[in-house]
């Protein structure tokens, strides 16, 4: 895989993660201009979006799909102790192997996902000034982002995205505010859909969360109650079509640096998991959530649970969008493994860190990929030690 070129420099990184783009670069090129309404009909790419060799998509379209496992939520959700039993078990199993699933009878409504979705279509359509007007910042993780142009050199992802936070415990309506705040009045109708849309994914995946506690032995509080007050990140993510689905990526090969992920996608295909050594379709299932574990709840588990690695291929016919909800901590919250997980045969395997310094990790310093949750340990452990000495 391979390694990213960076526009910012780390004060200390291990030097295989330092290939990057020097500061001078960055100040005195203008950033290219990711504008998916011309670029989706050039066959010329951009040199920054074409991959290596080694990381193109395979041009065999007769890749076998991942027969994914689907957890039933319905029994767990009306309070039946046995398929609550028979889900946690499940999930659990999967979580060993590659930390990827679906969810149905998931509880949250068609019509909720459905204006999810139309809403994508509003903002992503609208002119590119007006989508410019969320810009997001250098260094911040939330905000518009034509592809990454501004804060990546090359491999750049074939997408448009825009990030947003969602605080559990917080008595305002913050989403709301945002598409208020940030793009005005007349997206006021986006801010109520995705204020909804967030405060289901947020009880999904506290749910999901006591599965999973289940699963680890720790009972079923102990991580929805580590997640009170979480501050999440919803993303609104647009693959454009591309004329050469050959030399780019919809999003490239990456573990999520959050606790977990849950996806909806369209009925247009491109997601693909890497499982037993190959890179596997996974086909849309528009009455399901996508489900994977990422690296935060993977040093929770004490490394027990698998942060998935995944990435989106692009297609030259049809957009493809989906909805990415991501659970994390609130960003003062100490991230380490319970007790129970914690023994002579299994000693620890990632140091104590809270959200706010991997966050910042992977907006400053390291672009997430496989090795992310490795390299941000060898960061926290260097820096401790320079700070002791």
């Amino acid at each position: 895989m391979a390694i990213d070129c960076m526009r910012s420099i780390p004060s200390m990184i291990p030097k295989t993660h330092q290939i990057m783009a020097s500061i001078d670069d960055h100040n005195n090129k203008k950033p290219l201009v990711f504008d998916a309404s011309f670029l989706n009909h050039q066959s010329n790419i951009p040199q920054q979006f074409i991959w290596p060799d080694d990381e193109k998509p395979s041009t065999n379209i007769y890749l076998e799909d991942l027969p994914v496992p689907i957890l039933d939520l319905q029994g767990f959700l009306f309070g039946d102790p046995e398929a609550t039993l028979e889900a946690s078990r499940l999930i659990g199993e999967v979580c060993l192997r590659h930390g990827f699933f679906l969810v149905v009878n998931h509880g949250v409504s068609d019509k909720l996902v459905k204006n999810a979705h139309k809403m994508m279509d509003e903002f992503f359509e609208q002119p590119l000034a007006q989508k410019q007007k969320a810009q997001r910042k250098l260094g911040e993780h939330c905000g518009y982002a034509s592809s990454f142009t501004g804060r990546f050199s090359c491999n750049l992802p074939w997408k448009e995205t825009l990030s947003f936070q969602f605080e559990e415990s917080s008595s305002s309506k913050t989403v709301q505010e945002y598409f208020n705040n940030t793009l005005g009045h007349n997206f006021d109708h986006l801010g109520t859909v995705y204020q909804e849309y967030c405060e289901a994914m947020s009880q999904l995946s506290l749910g999901i969360m006591e599965l999973l506690g289940l699963s680890l032995g720790v009972g079923r509080q102990h991580f929805k109650e580590f997640f009170n007050g979480h501050e999440s990140v919803m993303r609104l993510n647009y693959y454009p079509p591309c004329q050469r689905p050959d030399l780019t990526l919809g999003t490239g090969p990456h573990c999520d640096p959050t606790s977990l992920t849950i996806l909806h996608q369209d009925q247009v295909g491109g997601l693909q998991v890497f499982v037993d050594d190959q890179w596997r379709p996974i086909s849309p299932n528009f009455n399901a959530f996508v489900v994977n574990i990422g690296d935060t709840f993977t040093a929770l588990s004490n490394g027990r649970y698998k942060s998935c690695l995944h990435r989106a291929v692009t297609n030259i016919e049809k957009p493809r969008k989906s909805l990415a909800f991501f659970l994390c901590p609130s960003k003062d919250r100490v991230v380490k493994p319970p007790k129970e997980l914690v023994n002579d045969e299994n000693q620890r395997v990632y140091p104590d860190f809270t959200w706010a310094m991997l966050l910042e990790f992977t907006q400053k310093h390291y672009r997430s990929d496989m090795n992310t949750l490795k390299a941000f340990s060898e960061y926290v452990k260097l820096n401790r030690v320079d700070q002791e000495m």
